[in-house]
């Protein structure tokens, strides 16, 4: 007669039991553990390290974000001091261009409103201020550099800007005389910021270097204004009149600041 199924799972729980205890008693059970520890172990740092890394890579981004929202603070501030910065640098050229014409005395002869370039067209000899209507700037002011050295005049005015004509421009004609030579011109614009002095009596002798400088004649600008140097003078055996080409004293480069006369 075959054992039943209940008593053939006891009899194998009974030597399960006997065994480990035999085991446990010959110190083989140490052996046992060190060997499920031995084959779990990679398994085991794997799963740690991969669980530490995904808690690195979470505080990683939490980490990022708060540099980021740090950073752009920074930049902010940065940003601010920058503009206040420039705004200073602005301010001390402003002051320095209002000291050296203090300097020279111009602001004793005119009524003075100093502006700022803000664009040049040179292929049309004109540029752009930042001075206009609203500023009591009005069409035909003489606009000179801190030097007492003539640009041009106003040309069309805006509510907030006002374009300048140059005096190399070609609709640009005033009157003008040698300084020392007692031989008055005309001073025509040709383009390009070049002009020159027409019309030069004959007899008078004037020489490469002499200054060219504005009179009172025609009204246009006052007296005085430095125009420029002659550099090349034109004389013909049959012309009643000689002429004389005219560097202006003017650097186009480096016109920032200038002042408009708002009187003559």
């Amino acid at each position: 007669m075959r054992p039943s199924f209940k008593l053939k799972v006891a009899l194998i729980l009974i030597l399960l039991i006997a065994f480990f205890i035999v085991l446990n008693l010959a110190g083989f059970i140490e052996e046992v553990k060190n060997f499920f520890y031995l084959i779990s172990s990679p398994i085991q740092k794997t799963l740690w390290q991969t669980g530490d890394n995904i808690s690195d890579f979470f505080e990683g981004i939490s980490e990022i974000k708060i540099l980021k929202k740090e950073l752009g603070t920074v930049y902010l501030k940065n940003q601010e001091l920058l503009s206040q910065i420039v705004a200073l640098k602005e301010l001390k050229k402003e002051n320095e261009t209002l000291r050296n014409a203090l300097n020279i005395g111009l602001e004793k002869d005119f009524q003075l409103k100093l502006s700022q370039v803000i664009s040049k067209d040179i292929s049309q000899d004109s540029i752009l201020i930042d001075k206009g209507t609203k500023d009591g700037i009005l069409k035909g002011f003489p606009v000179v550099t801190y030097q007492k050295t003539l640009l041009g005049r106003i040309g069309e005015v805006y509510e907030n800007f006002s374009e300048v004509i140059l005096i190399s421009n070609k609709e640009s004609s005033f009157d003008a005389e040698v300084q020392d030579r007692e031989a008055d011109g005309l001073v025509k614009g040709k383009g390009n910021l070049e002009l020159y002095l027409d019309f030069i009596p004959k007899d008078k002798e004037i020489f490469e270097g002499d200054f060219v400088v504005t009179t009172a004649l025609g009204g246009i600008f006052p007296t005085g204004l430095l125009v420029g140097s002659i550099k090349e003078i034109k004389k013909s055996d049959i012309q009643p009149f000689q002429t004389a080409e005219i560097k202006p004293s003017f650097e186009i480069k480096e016109l920032d600041k200038l002042f408009i006369i708002t009187n003559k």
